[in-house]
């Protein structure tokens, strides 16, 4: 039995990058490869680029240096002050070639590479299009400076394309809203994106100078700086891993069911993206509905299944009072210790992430050991208390993402 058919979007960018990759092989194969020691250099970086590559941030796949490597060579037009004499179809060949290389590490391990793949050829072939036809025509002959600006404005059109990629890919794939997914894009590009782009930009030039001794000299920054990002995601990785133990403290007392909170974690982080959050705000918002719930802690008396959608507003006001002040004792960000601390205010006073933290967590009460008709019934008896307890906005973005798993919660079956 055959799976579901990608989207069409991403059908689409993966036929255009096998398309471009086909006719970039044809020509190669009509030409030869010519140049053979500087394909061989670049090839052989952009293959340790990917080999250590890593998943960052929402999946998103970073390999900083073999993107400069590829970037590179797209825009090399002289090594050791001698004409290059690679053109686009070389340029792309060379670079998926190693790109593959590469990646039999990463397919041995089951992870998915046909859209990084994608990525990278169309990127570097756009690179190239702007760059090879125009030197080997003389175009840029006696600029100077502006030389240097030309490859950088270059790049940095290149990096946007490649961002837009990235977002539609993404979009096709989880299809949450496109315009945050490219805001998140373009901000990810600030970080390793710009040192990408300045290594790509001064390597071109200094290879054409000094030859190929350049590309281990600027190479090792770059590697530095990847090592530096890596320590940082896994610092981050353990701080939510922290979190997530502190929150399972109310599950191991029995004041919650086990999952609860993992449960509102996850799908508050949905609803929270389709509401179009920057990935900073949707952070706050997982780690606060992740403790959600620590205040319970505190009462004497566990609540019956640890719903307290169904309290007193005033005894939600003190559980989450309370649950604010286990939260600022942690020493996990103070944000999330306010958005804990107003959950049970007003629903026009609340900051969003408590309006989506509130409307979630009721929504995975009501719907919690309903039966196949809970989640429509607890949907529907939101939708009814929007005008005093539930933001509309949120309950729509809820049912929207609902819709999308068939009115289920993530990870409750």
């Amino acid at each position: 039995m055959s799976g579901p058919r990608p989207p069409a979007l991403l059908t689409a960018v993966r036929g255009c990058a096998a398309l471009l990759a086909t006719g970039c092989l044809l020509g190669m194969l009509g030409n030869g490869l010519v140049d053979r020691g500087i394909a061989l250099a670049f090839g052989t970086l952009v293959t340790l680029g990917e080999l250590t590559r890593w998943t960052g941030a929402e999946g998103r796949e970073t390999a900083p240096l073999g993107a400069a490597a590829a970037l590179s060579y797209a825009l090399l037009g002289e090594s050791g002050g001698e004409p290059s004499r690679h053109g686009v179809a070389q340029v792309v060949c060379v670079v998926l070639a190693a790109s593959l290389l590469g990646c039999v590490p990463h397919i041995a391990r089951g992870r998915p590479v046909l859209d990084h793949l994608a990525r990278r050829v169309l990127t570097v072939g756009f690179a190239a299009a702007c760059f090879q036809p125009l030197f080997n025509q003389g175009t840029f002959h006696g600029w100077g400076t502006s030389y240097a600006l030309l490859l950088l404005a270059i790049l940095t059109l290149t990096t946007l394309c490649d961002a837009v990629l990235a977002a539609a890919l993404a979009h096709a794939r989880t299809r949450w809203p496109f315009g945050p997914l490219l805001r998140d894009e373009l901000r990810a590009t600030l970080g390793v994106g710009s040192a990408v782009c300045a290594t790509g930009a001064v390597m071109a030039p200094a290879v054409a100078v000094v030859g190929l001794w350049a590309l281990p000299v600027f190479s090792l920054p770059l590697l530095l700086t990847q090592m530096s990002v890596r320590r940082y995601a896994a610092v981050r990785t353990t701080y939510r891993q922290t979190i997530a133990s502190l929150a399972r403290a109310t599950e191991i007392a029995g004041y919650t069911p086990v999952g609860h909170a993992r449960r509102v974690a996850a799908l508050s982080r949905e609803v929270g993206r389709e509401m179009g959050l920057s990935e900073a705000e949707l952070t706050v918002l997982e780690h606060a509905a992740l403790m959600h719930d620590i205040g319970q802690l505190s009462l004497l008396d566990p609540v019956p299944a640890g719903a307290t959608a169904v309290l007193p507003v005033e005894e939600q006001r003190r559980i989450a009072l309370l649950g604010g002040a286990v939260v600022r004792q942690t020493g996990v960000s103070p944000q999330v210790a306010t958005v804990v601390e107003r959950l049970a205010d007003p629903g026009p006073e609340q900051p969003v992430a408590a309006r989506i933290v509130r409307a979630v967590n009721a929504y995975e009460e009501k719907a919690r050991g309903a039966g196949p008709g809970g989640p429509l019934k607890a949907l529907e008896e939101l939708r009814l208390a929007t005008a005093g307890d539930y933001s509309p906005e949120v309950v729509g973005s809820l049912a929207t993402v609902l819709s999308r798993d068939g009115l289920t919660g993530p990870g409750a079956g």
